[in-house]
């Protein structure tokens, strides 16, 4: 969620001043407010650390290939950033060690695995999304995210995905979680490998209301659909992935995907000219 490119997230005052605002105002119960922040270069404060670490924890399963990449969002198209270590800001700040996807065509997807391996349907959710949004203030139920649509697939070739029906078209509820049911990157990412680390257990572990203890986006393979916006699954893909489980996970920025009820992709009211920045993605069991 990057500002039309001179540095996204940059300005400490600018933040400072705009955050100040925000807790000011009376509860900001309107998207309007949400985009008068987005439109300023914005900075992470200094409760990100030294991130990424040097070398990947050897018990966290993070996503480790980049399979197709190509995005073209100047400063923030190096793929590498959605596999080198989880660097969540917190609650009200988002990462700068991100890969950012283009809002439309080929740079609008990344697709990342672990190396051959095959991420397992086990018990709950199976794998975590790490983006990079942040509640607007204490007081707020509001969040400043980049949706994205979430498909996996075994052989590479057949992808399923997330019950999407639930999403809310209303612009003055865009900026709240519930509005937004089967997408990623919607949650603050609390998960710093450097400075905030977390066991698998524990970032697995609910918080209450769909969060989770080290923040991010957990889906449960049991929750796949056949069919689906963007997929081509169907009942035998979805029986195999729930069976075996999957080694390639697909994420496409929200805008690029289209909505059956409407024809057009699911638009989040961007005032900046990019998608979802993606921090990285944890698997809970791998194979």
């Amino acid at each position: 969620m990057f500002h039309t490119y001179t540095y996204i997230k940059r300005l400490p005052i600018v933040f400072l001043i705009a955050f100040t605002f925000l807790q000011c105002s009376e509860k900001e119960k309107n998207n309007d407010l949400l985009l008068t922040l987005l439109s300023l270069p914005i900075t992470n404060s200094s409760s990100v650390g030294p991130c990424p670490p040097t070398s990947l924890p050897s018990n966290i399963p993070v996503a480790n290939t980049v399979v197709s990449a190509n995005s073209t969002v100047s400063g923030f198209s190096n793929s590498s950033k959605s596999i080198n270590g989880i660097c969540g800001g917190g609650e009200f700040t988002g990462s700068l060690d991100v890969y950012a996807l283009n809002l439309t065509g080929a740079g609008a997807t990344l697709i990342l695995s672990w190396a051959g391996r095959t991420v397992k349907n086990v018990s709950g959710i199976d794998f975590i999304i790490y983006e990079n949004p942040f509640r607007v203030s204490e007081t707020s139920d509001r969040y400043a995210f980049d949706p994205m649509v979430v498909h996996v697939s075994f052989n590479g070739t057949e992808y399923c995905g997330f019950d999407l029906s639930g999403f809310n078209p209303s612009l003055a509820d865009s900026n709240q979680i519930s509005s937004w049911p089967g997408f990623a990157g919607l949650r603050p990412v609390i998960y710093n490998m450097a400075t905030k680390p977390f066991s698998v257990d524990e970032l697995f572990t609910f918080t209450g209301s769909g969060f989770l203890l080290g923040g991010g986006d957990g889906f449960n393979l049991d929750d796949l659909i056949v069919g689906g916006p963007g997929t081509n699954c169907d009942a035998t893909a979805r029986t195999n992935i729930q069976t075996n489980g999957f080694k390639f996970i697909r994420m496409i920025s929200a805008s690029a995907v289209t909505n059956p009820n409407t024809g057009s992709g699911y638009v989040y009211p961007h005032s900046y000219n990019n998608g979802p920045d993606i921090d990285g993605v944890v698997a809970k069991s791998i194979e």
